[in-house]
């Protein structure tokens, strides 16, 4: 009997396992250190290009356009790296913004909030060849990320309930679980029965400090990942500094993850704390921050579960509530803080923007404890108990810096500001593509290793990238790994090939 060559049986097992998805079925052999961009299309002007999401059926990408009215690029990449626009989706009459698509065999998914932005919003489901409309479907407040799971039965929303500029209504925070299946019957998640937990998760890094607000309403889901078996889904908690996993298949929330802080005295942890110090220096300093993560992505090695999540950061900034402090305004306790006056020079901590909700242990104005915004880096987790293995310290900045592109003009806030990653699969291996939103780029890991991600490049894009998407070789419109982001501040989509 003739042998089967090596791949022909690592692409069948694949196959039987339901694994396409991240086993791109064309094995080309591509330079992962060497992306660079092929193609540009400019949509306009600020929140012209927000999220995309493409399909390989219609070989045309989908682009979140905000910029005067919501509606949906839609761009013909059937002759790439000719990219050519087409007639928009305007989804303008059917609610307010549009903030996320995806799509799932030949469909497409609109999250679109509310005309009131603290109402109920929906998710419109079209057809990506016809663009009829096929269905739209109530959702919970502020549908922020919208995904289909592998297997296309579930499209899940992150909805994020954020409040009214005066903080008078305060949505709950919730997460919908359509079932195409069931001719899209929608169950929508809050987590009010949680609220007897946050005793428990509050020392380990859990977040609820919303003014007057409920457990249930301080909850703002963010980002969305979920199993490649399509059973389980992760969602960031951005603000309350969290992760939810949920069971999809019985519709409920299974538990909620704190994430903990990050301590910048650590000397792997150093950062640059002043945007006054005329200069780029890491350094170590008496606070903690805050990992605060944005998008999150799911992967799997060697047969063990992953996410990782962007850390970016975020602060609630409200025209009745603002917890952002500069930490020269704070009376730092002397006792934990003798050089206190030194520490508040705009140099050195004085410009640094903390929260005023922690680190005031005594509820006395006098801080004990300070606490930054954000991780500056990204975090790995094995995905069956969310145990952090791997956090990239100052690593990632020290890349940035190397690469010439660092702003110091943010370094007070929350550095380069992670804010999107995806995990794409070539030459059989994940690699991390992460959007440094504040520095305009992508930095691209090898993630063969999860406790040891392995630095490829620094890709250089658009103003602002927004959005990141990887198509892997086997779905891309020419037959190579592509990378498209999508850049909010100018507008731009932009594509990169290895």
């Amino acid at each position: 009997m003739q042998k089967k060559p090596l791949l022909a049986l690592l692409l069948a097992a694949a196959l039987l396992n339901g694994c396409t998805d991240h086993f791109p079925q064309n094995p080309v052999q591509e330079n992962t250190a060497a992306f660079r961009e092929v193609a540009d299309i400019d949509l306009g002007g600020t929140a012209a290009a927000e999220i995309s999401a493409y399909d390989p059926i219609s070989k045309r990408l989908f682009t979140v356009n905000n910029e005067k009215a919501a509606i949906v690029d839609v761009l013909d990449l059937s002759a790439f790296p000719a990219v050519t626009k087409l007639q928009p989706i305007d989804v303008s009459s059917l609610g307010g913004v549009a903030n996320s698509v995806a799509i799932s065999d030949g469909k497409l998914a609109i999250a679109l909030e509310a005309t009131n932005k603290q109402a109920n919003g929906s998710v419109i489901v079209l057809n990506t060849s016809t663009l009829d409309v096929l269905q739209q479907i109530t959702v919970g407040a502020l549908p922020d990320m919208v995904t289909f799971s592998p297997d296309g039965r579930f499209i899940v929303t992150a909805n994020e309930g954020e409040p009214n500029a005066d903080y008078s209504i305060d949505p709950e925070g919730t997460v919908s679980i359509i079932d195409v299946s069931n001719n899209y019957s929608v169950k929508t998640l809050d987590f009010a029965g949680f609220e007897s937990q946050y005793a428990a998760l509050a020392p380990k890094g859990f977040r609820m400090f919303g003014p007057k607000a409920t457990f249930a309403q301080d909850i703002e889901p963010e980002y969305v990942a979920i199993s490649d078996n399509s059973q389980k889904a992760f969602v960031t908690l951005q603000e309350n500094n969290g992760v939810a996993e949920i069971d999809l298949v019985n519709g409920k929330i299974v538990s909620l993850h704190a994430l903990g802080t990050k301590d910048m005295n650590y000397i792997l942890n150093s950062i640059d704390a002043s945007d006054d110090d005329k200069k780029v220096e890491l350094k170590n300093w008496p606070i903690k921050s805050f990992y605060l993560p944005d998008a999150i992505s799911y992967f799997t090695v060697n047969g063990t579960p992953y996410v990782i999540t962007a850390d970016e950061g975020d602060a609630r900034e409200y025209s009745t509530f603002d917890e952002q402090k500069r930490v020269s305004s704070l009376k730092l306790n002397p006792v934990y803080f003798p050089n206190g006056d030194e520490l508040k020079k705009t140099a050195n901590l004085g410009r640094l923007r903390v929260t005023s909700t922690r680190g005031d242990n005594e509820k006395d104005g006098v801080y004990e404890e300070l606490y930054a915004f954000g991780g500056r880096g990204f975090s790995i987790f094995h995905a069956a108990d969310m145990k952090r293995v791997y956090e990239s310290g100052n690593s990632l900045e020290q890349e940035v810096i190397k690469a010439g592109i660092y702003d110091d003009s943010r370094s007070d806030d929350k550095g380069v500001e992670p804010e999107g990653v995806t995990v794409g699969w070539t030459n059989g291996k994940p690699v991390a593509f992460v959007a440094l939103e504040r520095v305009d780029a992508i930095a691209v890991y090898d993630l063969s290793n999860p406790g040891a991600p392995q630095f490829l490049q620094i890709i250089k894009t658009g103003d602002a990238p927004e959005g990141v998407l990887f198509i892997t070789a086997d779905k891309s419109p020419n037959g190579r790994s592509l990378l498209v982001t999508s850049n909010e501040e100018d507008g731009t989509v932009r594509f990169y090939q290895p």
